[in-house]
């Protein structure tokens, strides 16, 4: 303590500040530091006292005595407040000390693993890493010691010099992706370099413990824990995550205490048929962490803004061009302006416009998103780093944590659809602790307009959306047990507890472990005729003379290795878990006239009869083969907007969120007016517009259907629809619960609607509920059909809803792809994601006929429980049955005001949106008309304020 204020003291002059305005707890964190690095951080750092309150920020005083102390830490803190930079000083410290302190210096291996989800941001890191190491080996070097730390980056880019050249001079910290260190572990001759590393470093934890990334990764860092000759440190980064206890144990692991198969090696054999399906699950004892939690540390300045008070009446060439007037004065109001779409063509179209408007160019403006070339993206990523460029529009590739220190705006246009993401996004702007971070967001469609005003209501509450990890997924298990079995011949046992030892598979079951065992080892007549081969075999130790083949394992002891001569090869070449993807042909039927392309994840939102947009045109889905579309031309409105596959999907926990603020809302209206209303909204982070379309669309909403005419926590609302026009009967349920729910909810409706009127049925489906349509002259219950459905049948009823459908054809394809099953290179040759669709198309009946094929089952665990919210779809319909959510349901001739969305799948992001204006128009001119003959009967009663004070 004493030397850290020395320390102080003697820089006083030199720094120009007061050590006594610094926290005490600064000098026991500077104490912990060798004096070189201590050096190196007062001189980088001393500049910043008065902004961070301290040498350090919140999380690096937190977080580096943890991490000097050997403990497990999750760190969470906004960007820019120096979470990663107190991971590597904590690491660096120990390193610089070691290196000094032992005659040979430190050993030519790897003892800081830094893993990050992006390619981009590692390399980032490794600049920000190579100036902390200069510097500390320039102060070193005064005081006469030459000292060699060294850091390098290895990922699927890294030539094949540089990987060779690491084997020679291997550096000390390694920074990789998931992908590259799952090649590393079965590397022969670099895996060796791995057995000292000492610490792990997960950056950005929280994007990727969401997928199968995340997933693979976690039973990475098993096998590496198995294989090093002491446990590494873990220290996962994230800016914004939820629940925190959650990731922390999804970072650390921990230890299966019972269960068939556990390490106890107390299990019977696995073949011979005897074992209980839900033995070896449950009873997970997580390894020891900390958390350090300083989310919340950084000033925040959020607005919602509105270019209007009236989205439906004000023409659209108003409204967008207030938004680009708008748009324009906040960028040349600021230094450097990044503005977030919610699609990529979307980020385009803004700055398109705003060159053609303002007169901005190459210059001082540009555009990023995964689309762009990798040396573009890059550029662009220099110029913001630099201050060289005054704006710059992205749709999702600019969210993770690259430092970009001028930016001192965000602007996010539309809804984000998470707190989490918003945050993260807005966190790019003031990128250094002690600057207020500031964001607009700027919300044209009325139905974002009220997901923004509770996002950012919620953001200021400090409310963040939680991360849901998959769990038990087959494919990911069948790569990683191929891989451990690739490199030696292992206990049964010792596999399966390093499957189990990941948070991810931490309830994974005998019946889990067997239904992939007899995948991998092609334990199903015709598998090698359909050309799927075995991946490993199973033996006990032992031969007919009594001998046991491998000497250092006991005799009778379940063993696992490898099958075939090319298996490494085969592993190193296809490993991986993010899925190829391709566009598809689309023809007219009988002509085989080509109209265009599709993205093949739009097929998973398109059912037979389904109408969509493309080339101008109109088209009617008909049917899909292989990697061509049939269509027939057709000149009804589209049931599927032309953004769907693009845009991520509301989140379930921001849903309920809404629903609550619609509660809110109504009850406010119901006592006061909207007078009382709109003084409740001005409380929000929100302009007066936000305040008056808001207030208006709920007023209108209640006029029209009453009371019980919005959706809150304890009811939902179903609106039946006459369209005598066009002859049909929609019902529009507001299910506010986010995309992937109605999903899931809307299939399960249909199909029961489809049965009890014996129709075809169409369903269209957003964030805030969907619609089922059908024949006018056909009618359902739509109310008793949600009370009807047993949350314990939402299973079942979705996979067989599955059946046959384009959506289980291309997530079958992806997950055999992942399981190794088919192989996108093989002997020289790369199979394409459309070749890879074919060869699956043709596995798939194959599968469907053998008895709980562990790829099939994963296909169908996936979409029902990750991408339908089955967890979601049973706690809402158990809410239903116990009578504590109600269900409303209203017989009206044009759709309320809180269905126009749901009746025209307007896009939101009106950079791409049709102009429907002229349909919009019309149904609230109804809806005004309709409640205009009601006021006589006293609605109307309290819908002006009546003290005339607005």
């Amino acid at each position: 303590m004493t030397e850290g204020r020395d320390l102080l003291a003697a820089t006083d002059a030199e720094y120009d500040f007061d050590p006594a305005t610094v926290d005490i707890a600064d000098a026991d964190v500077l104490d912990r530091l060798e004096p070189s690095v201590r050096e190196w951080w007062v001189e980088e750092f001393g500049a910043f006292v008065g902004g961070n309150g301290g040498f350090f920020t919140p999380p690096q005083r937190e977080a580096i005595p943890l991490i000097d102390e050997g403990e497990n830490a999750l760190v969470c803190s906004p960007t820019g407040s120096g979470k990663t930079l107190s991971a590597f000083t904590a690491i660096l410290n120990d390193l610089f000390r070691r290196e000094r302190e032992q005659a040979e210096g430190l050993d030519n291996a790897v003892y800081c693993l830094y893993v990050s989800p992006l390619k981009s941001l590692a390399n980032d890191i490794t600049r920000n890493l190579a100036e902390p190491i200069a510097g500390i080996s320039e102060n070193l070097a005064d005081r006469g010691h030459e000292t060699a730390v060294r850091q390098a980056i290895r990922h699927g880019d890294t030539p094949d010099s540089e990987r060779r050249k690491m084997l020679e001079e291997t550096p000390h910290v390694l920074n990789t992706t998931p992908e590259t260190l799952a090649i590393l572990l079965n590397s022969p001759k670099f895996k060796e370099k791995l057995r000292s590393v000492e610490y792990v470093v997960v950056d950005e934890i929280h994007s990727l413990a969401e997928n199968k990334r995340g997933t693979h990764l976690a039973v990475s860092l098993e096998r590496l824990e198995r294989m090093c000759e002491s446990s590494p440190t873990r220290i996962g980064c994230s800016a914004t995550v939820e629940p925190l206890t959650t990731m922390a144990e999804f970072l650390v692991g921990g230890e299966p205490r019972s269960g068939s198969g556990s390490a106890s090696g107390e299990r019977s054999d696995p073949r011979d048929g005897e074992y209980d399906s839900e033995a070896g699950a449950g009873d997970w004892e997580p390894r020891e962490y900390e958390i350090v939690d300083t989310r919340f540390v950084r000033e925040f300045d959020l607005r919602l803004e509105c270019p209007t008070d009236d989205l439906i009446d004000t023409p659209r060439d108003v409204v967008n061009e207030r938004f680009y007037d708008r748009l324009h004065e906040l960028i040349d109001g600021h230094e450097n302006t990044l503005v977030f779409t919610n699609t990529r063509s979307g980020a385009e179209r803004v700055l398109t416009n705003l060159r053609e408007r303002f007169g901005y160019d190459d210059t001082d403006s540009g555009c990023h998103h995964g689309s762009m070339s990798k040396e573009h993206r890059e550029a662009i990523e220099e110029q913001l780093k630099s201050g060289d460029v005054d704006v710059v529009t992205t749709s999702t590739s600019l969210e993770l944590g690259i430092d970009m220190p001028h930016i001192d705006l965000v602007v996010q246009v539309g809804s984000p659809k998470s707190v989490a993401s918003l945050l993260q996004r807005v966190g790019r702007a003031g990128h250094q602790l002690g600057q207020t971070v500031e964001g607009r967001v700027i919300a044209l469609d009325r139905d974002e307009l009220v997901e923004c005003a509770v996002m950012l209501q919620k953001a200021e509450e400090g409310f963040v959306d939680r991360v849901f990890v998959p769990e038990n997924a087959q494919d990911v298990a069948a790569q990683q047990v191929y891989g451990m079995a690739i490199n030696s011949v292992k206990r049964e046992a010792d596999v399966l507890d390093t499957l189990r030892s990941a948070y991810p598979y931490r309830n994974y079951t005998d019946a889990d472990w067997e239904q992939l065992m007899r995948y991998l080892t092609a334990g199903y007549e015709g598998m090698e005729e359909k050309n799927v081969y075995a991946k490993v075999w199973r033996d006990t130790n032992d031969a007919p003379d009594g001998e046991f083949h491998y000497e250092e394992f006991d005799v009778g002891e379940p063993l696992i290795g490898k099958r075939g001569r090319m298996a490494r090869v085969i592993y190193m070449t296809n490993l991986g878990t993010i899925p190829d993807s391709f566009t598809i042909d689309v023809f007219v039927r009988g002509s085989d006239e080509w109209v265009g392309q599709l993205d093949e994840e739009y097929l998973d939102t398109l059912e037979k009869g389904d109408v969509f947009q493309l080339g101008g045109a109109t088209y009617q889905f008909s049917y899909r083969r292989g990697s061509k579309v049939y269509v027939d031309p057709s000149s009804d409105r589209p049931t599927v907007p032309s953004w769907f596959s693009e845009r991520l999907p509301l989140s379930y926990d921001l849903g309920r969120e809404i629903l609550d603020f619609q509660g809110e809302v109504l009850d406010r209206l119901s006592s006061g007016g909207p007078a009382t209303a709109r003084r409740w909204l001005r409380g929000l982070p929100l302009d007066e517009n936000s305040v008056r379309a808001i207030t208006r669309m709920f007023d209108e909403q209640r006029r029209y259907l009453g009371s019980e005419g919005v959706s809150t926590h304890d009811r939902l609302v179903v609106e039946q629809v006459l369209d005598r026009a066009e002859y049909r009967r929609h019902y529009h349920v507001h299910s506010n619960y986010g995309r992937e729910f109605n999903d899931g909810l809307s299939r399960l409706v249909a199909y029961r609607c489809s049965r009890r009127a014996n129709t075809n049925v169409q369903v269209a489906v957003a964030d805030n509920g969907f619609t089922v349509s059908m024949p006018l002259n056909r009618k359902v219950d739509v109310a008793d059909v949600l009370a009807d459905i047993d949350p314990d049948d939402v299973y079942p009823d979705l996979r067989a809803a599955l059946q046959g459908t384009d959506l289980l054809k291309r997530y079958f394809r992806i997950n055999a792809t992942r399981s190794l099953m088919i192989l996108k290179r093989y002997k020289g040759y790369e199979k394409s994601a459309a070749q890879q669709q074919v060869s699956s198309e043709m596995l798939i009946s194959f599968a469907e006929g053998l008895d709980s094929f562990a790829v099939l089952e994963e296909t169908y665990r996936e979409i029902v429980e990750d991408k339908l919210n089955v967890a979601g779809l049973r706690e809402v319909l158990a809410a239903v049955q116990a009578g504590d959510l109600a269900v409303v349901e209203h017989e009206v001739d044009t759709p309320s005001p809180r269905a126009f969305g749901l009746a025209t799948l307007m896009a939101s992001d009106v950079v791409l949106a049709e102009d429907e204006d002229a349909v919009l128009a019309e149904f609230h001119a109804r809806v005004m008309e309709a409640v205009g003959d009601d006021a006589s009967r006293g609605v109307l009663a309290d819908a002006t304020d009546p003290t005339g004070a607005e």
